[in-house]
């Protein structure tokens, strides 16, 4: 009895805001009241033609789909390196590394970049592509541990073992059994650095510049205007985050079905 009554506060104590927000972008006077007054779908039309949400919004899908490409390029090689290390110690090593950045504040990386790219030998500070990088810096970790993690444990060991003793070459295994394998893991990991990239902001909000801030940023600046401007902005950006989560748990539950009981 007690466990349900604490998940039925906690679930009322996550969801009430929510529903606060979305009732919010809907009303058309909030000031000093419980709920708004009125209803209106202004809000919403408002922030689809704000060129500054519009130029923000534009900023994350960019910044969101350079991160993806590069996990997808730096990460699958990657990640097959550490799991064919043959060393226990050098497979704990490099996962303690690759996870670093996990446990590093994105204000103690953001401080870095700005020592660093601020300077007149590397004048980078507020560029797309020092955004971008640092997104790849956050991402990474949580595309390695997706893929690695499965590696493991559909066993792909025992496959290349078998591939190779009928002489397959090692591009032949990766292509045909490693690559196919993975494809699950593969586009869940992608779905959550796309849903890290696009909801990150203490990173983006020090080190983008004006042109390229991104949606969490410019949405910031969405509370000091009307609240219920604020609140559809925050709708958008909630629908983008849910239907990310959705979607890597359908493929995370595809996976779990298509694998075969060993």
């Amino acid at each position: 009895m007690f466990p349900r009554v604490v998940t039925f506060v906690y679930l009322i104590y996550l969801v009430t805001p929510i529903l606060l927000l979305f009732v919010g972008s809907f009303g058309d006077l909030w000031l000093g009241t419980l709920l708004p007054t009125g209803f209106t779908t202004r809000w919403y039309l408002e922030v689809a033609g704000d060129p500054s949400f519009q130029r923000a919004f534009m900023a994350s899908l960019i910044v969101a789909g350079a991160a993806c490409a590069a996990c997808l390029a730096i990460g699958l090689p990657l990640a097959y390196a550490v799991f064919k290390a043959r060393d226990p110690r050098i497979r704990a090593l490099s996962r303690a590394l690759y996870q670093l950045p996990i446990a590093l504040p994105p204000l103690v990386l953001a401080f870095g970049y700005i020592l660093v790219f601020s300077s007149d030998t590397l004048p980078w500070l507020g560029s797309i592509w020092l955004l971008i990088a640092g997104h790849i810096v956050l991402g990474l970790p949580y595309f390695l541990q997706a893929v690695v993690a499965d590696m493991q444990r559909l066993g792909l060991q025992v496959l290349e073992d078998a591939a190779e003793s009928c002489g397959s070459t090692g591009l032949q295994r990766y292509l045909h059994i490693v690559l196919p394998a993975l494809r699950h893991s593969i586009l869940s990991g992608l779905i959550v650095v796309a849903a890290l990239s696009i909801g990150e902001f203490q990173f983006s909000n020090l080190v983008a510049g004006f042109l390229n801030r991104t949606y969490p940023v410019v949405l910031l600046q969405a509370f000091y205007g009307a609240t219920g401007f604020a609140c559809a902005a925050t709708v958008i950006l909630l629908l983008l985050a849910l239907l990310a989560s959705v979607s890597g748990a359908l493929t995370a539950s595809r996976a779990a079905r298509m694998t075969p009981a060993r």
